[in-house]
């Protein structure tokens, strides 16, 4: 017998499915939204990227929860519907969309702009958009796009709606970051697209750093506010974050995804425990893992002065777009 017929045995497909099932039991977490009481009847929440993949997830968890759930998208054909399919599926009207491109600082203080004059609360924000595997791109205000639409847009969105965050408050600010972050560097001439290597998550994961060390220099700066900065590691999951990489990356993803990885809607559950749930009120400054547990982020993203230094110039390279 040809030991290649032991892959064409029965028992073969019968073990690789029960092997499936095993994981995909075990990549469920503790904390379940459905289980959890919190209603948001008039409170407001924004989250980017709410068209697709996590962010959808939990902007129709908001939702459900009878929240006005602002849907910032870039796209205005996916927002719509993905707004129509929120509205249906919670029974909740108060949805809507505005769009913002994070990637051009023009376009987030003008949605800012729109937020600020029609808004009289905001509860809740989350910052969920994200990109990987680009290519070397600048945006039309010299910056690298991943690092735009990854870090100093959202970063200069979030500074821009402190002053509503806090008359609003209790609030809380959800940053998602991964676990990749710990792969990340600091070098302060990447926000502009210099000494970058565009390889594979490279970029990416140097983002995910930034969005940690900003938020927990946020949370220090927002102390006795009643607002609250966390980010979080929503897991590895099936979205649309691979769209960019070379097809048989994307096979490979999504096959091995497939087993392994979390679907969009068991991604959302970090963010959305970090967003309401009564367990983590009045924590600030922390770090997420994906089974909504408290982990410490790598050395880098724990350094206080660095933390100070990278606020900084960012407020600095976005103050001036």
């Amino acid at each position: 017998m040809c030991w290649m017929d032991v892959f064409y045995h029965p028992l073969w497909a019968v073990s690789t499915a029960l092997l499936a099932f095993v994981v995909r039991l075990q990549r469920r977490v503790g904390w379940d939204p459905r289980a959890c009481p919190v209603r948001l009847t008039g409170k407001t929440a924004i989250v980017t990227g709410a068209n697709t993949g996590i962010g959808k997830f939990i902007a129709l968890d908001f939702a459900r929860r009878g929240a006005r759930v602002i849907m910032a998208c870039r796209s205005e054909a996916r927002g719509m519907a993905a707004l129509k399919e929120i509205r249906e599926k919670s029974g909740n009207s108060n949805i809507h969309l505005q769009l913002v491109d994070l990637s051009s600082m023009e376009s987030v203080r003008k949605f800012a702009e729109r937020i600020l004059e029609e808004e009289k609360a905001l509860h809740i924000l989350v910052n969920n958009a994200g990109v990987s595997g680009l290519p070397k791109q600048l945006t039309k205000e010299g910056l690298d796009m991943t690092f735009a639409t990854n870090h100093l847009g959202p970063f200069l969105l979030t500074n821009l709606l402190l002053d509503l965050l806090k008359s609003s408050a209790p609030s809380r600010i959800v940053t998602l970051s991964s676990l990749n972050h710990k792969k990340g560097q600091v070098d302060f001439s990447h926000f502009h697209g210099e000494n970058l290597t565009y390889l594979m998550d490279t970029v990416y994961n140097n983002t995910k750093l930034h969005n940690i060390i900003c938020t927990s220099e946020l949370a220090r700066r927002l102390k006795g506010t009643d607002v609250t900065a966390n980010s979080v590691h929503p897991g590895v999951v099936m979205t649309e974050v691979m769209r960019h990489y070379p097809f048989i990356i994307q096979l490979l993803f999504n096959i091995i995804g497939f087993f392994f990885f979390k679907s969009p809607e068991e991604g959302a559950v970090s963010p959305i425990y970090c967003a309401v749930a009564e367990e983590t009120e009045g924590i600030t400054g922390k770090y997420f893992d994906s089974d909504c547990s408290l982990v410490l982020p790598s050395p880098l993203a724990r350094d206080a002065a660095l933390a100070v230094k990278d606020f900084e110039i960012s407020e600095r390279v976005t103050s001036k777009l």
